[in-house]
């Protein structure tokens, strides 16, 4: 493995993120920081919770959003949980979104809304594993953790040309980065990776000619930079099918039920669909209906989870009185005016937009 003299290597990483880092409204820039400002540890952790399996730009809004709504993690620890999963939906990965309430809780009434200032002590927390712990106690505590996200991977791999392929690569990926962390800026070092790897050393045609550690890398010196990481062949993807379906009630209003609290989705509101998961198909067909109504089918949906992909059958009932429902299916009925409000993940979204669609089309025809 090539070695890398770790002072020259920050030295020169840190310099270049002074003048180029990304602007981020989680995020406290060097000139601010050089001037005493200190990373927000709320903004910090609710930043790198969001940024899990997601993009920069999917989650700035989202972050505007939960930030004006919950200015402090007192706010979001007291705040009811189907109002997070609401503001959360279409993030994707909702056990993230119950797991990031039930943290704040814990902050506010165990630690006084503190957060921990270790790694070790941070990783004692709902839904923070080893990344977000070094993320969180390097950027908002500058300690000396090593910070791994993908685009740290790539940047390693590339320097190193590293020929073991992810996932079995990691191990030796975390060694490097933890012999490459300064003391110095810890925080600032891990940002500067992040933006490295998201800037210039891409996944796809990576800027090797204005790389600020272009003379550290082995793969630039061979022109081979684009080879790395090696990854281990994929499995193919299953593929899982079930059912979902779409009441109207005559003002237009939607049938509506919340998930089990655990497994796919939990604590989501949906239209309600049969018992498909990651493993298992779901029923198909009219008679699996939850309730009896004249079902009319809609079309099908498809949706791509991290493990499966889904394809689902729309069925919509139309004008359904609420005798109908009974209490056959605990739910409730969400008005037009309240439908944005609701907690529904991607996938029911794309369920109710194929249901209205199938609903607008059949008024068209009783009209002509």
């Amino acid at each position: 493995m090539p070695t890398i003299d770790p002072t020259a290597f920050s030295t020169a990483l840190l310099a270049w993120y002074d003048d180029h880092h990304r602007d981020l409204p989680w995020r406290v820039s060097p000139r601010d920081r050089a001037a005493g400002r200190k990373p927000d540890p709320y903004r910090v952790w609710l930043s790198e919770v969001m940024l899990q399996q997601t993009t920069v730009a999917a989650v700035k809004a989202y972050f505007e959003t939960f930030t004006r709504r919950w200015p402090q993690i007192a706010n979001l620890a007291q705040a009811p949980e189907s109002d997070v999963l609401s503001a959360w939906a279409g993030l994707g990965y909702y056990a993230r979104a119950r797991n990031l309430h039930a943290c704040a809780r814990t902050v506010h009434a165990a630690y006084g809304d503190r957060f921990p200032e270790t790694a070790a002590a941070l990783k004692a927390l709902p839904g923070v594993g080893d990344y977000t712990s070094a993320a969180i106690a390097a950027i908002a505590f500058d300690e000396p953790a090593a910070v791994v996200d993908g685009n740290v991977e790539r940047v390693i791999t590339r320097l190193i040309a590293l020929e073991t392929p992810l996932p079995r690569a990691k191990p030796q990926i975390r060694h490097q980065a933890e012999q490459l962390t300064p003391d110095h800026r810890p925080g600032d070092f891990a940002q500067a990776m992040m933006d490295l790897g998201a800037m210039i050393c891409t996944p796809r045609r990576p800027a090797c000619g204005i790389c600020p550690v272009d003379v550290f890398c082995t793969a630039t010196r061979t022109a081979k930079a684009e080879r790395f990481p090696i990854k281990e062949k994929k499995k193919p993807i299953p593929e899982r099918s079930g059912a979902a379906f779409v009441a109207f009630r005559r003002d237009g209003a939607v049938f509506l039920r919340q998930r089990p609290g655990s497994g796919m989705l939990g604590g989501m509101s949906e239209p309600p669909s049969t018992d498909w998961s990651a493993r298992t198909d779901g029923a198909t067909g009219r008679d699996a209906a939850p309730f009896s109504a004249d079902w009319q089918q809609a079309g099908t949906i498809e949706h791509g989870f991290t493990h499966f992909r889904l394809t689902l059958e729309v069925w919509r009932a139309d004008d359904v009185a609420e005798a109908a429902v009974g209490g056959r299916v605990a739910g409730w009925w969400s008005g037009p005016d309240q439908i944005d409000g609701e907690a529904l993940p991607t996938v029911m979204k794309k369920v109710l937009k194929a249901a209205t669609r199938g609903r607008s089309e059949a008024s068209r025809r009783r009209k002509t």
